[in-house]
């Protein structure tokens, strides 16, 4: 009995998870392969973006519960992201978490200033990655 409990609430976190979409927006092929593939292992659907050209396209799409922002973005960069997002009365209360090579604290105050809940700067180690997205989708320990 115990274990099939444990089994239907671990099916239970999984399916949530299934059912939490974040976007990516990450320029680099590389990063957003290997990010995307470790959050689709989490349980996250995941949409990856190169750019933020069609953000609000992409929003309007694929209905994302968390952003994970790259700050260095060709075309436009992750503050002006950041802006229009906070700016927008359908986004703004999507946790932003930005994850950039900028790593001084300038750079890290302007994007919390800007609206980003969290900040990590590349590598980021994915432990700590992992818990601020549960902690910012509620998800507690999932």
């Amino acid at each position: 009995m115990v274990v099939k409990n444990l089994t239907t609430r671990h099916t239970q976190a999984f399916n949530l998870l299934r059912a939490m979409r974040i976007l990516l927006l990450e320029d680099n092929d590389i990063n957003r392969q290997l990010l995307s593939e470790y959050l689709i292992y989490l349980g996250y659907q995941v949409l990856g973006l190169a750019d933020g050209c069609n953000l609000f396209q992409a929003l309007s799409d694929f209905q994302p519960q968390l952003i994970l922002l790259d700050l260095k973005l060709p075309g436009i960069d992750g503050y002006t992201i950041l802006e229009q997002i906070q700016q927008s009365s359908d986004w703004h209360q999507v946790p932003v978490i930005v994850v950039s090579a900028f790593a001084f604290s300038a750079d890290q105050q302007r994007a919390i200033n800007l609206g980003a809940r969290r900040y990590f700067v590349k590598p980021v180690k994915l432990p700590q990655l992992k818990q601020a997205i549960q902690e910012e989708l509620n998800l507690g320990s999932a």
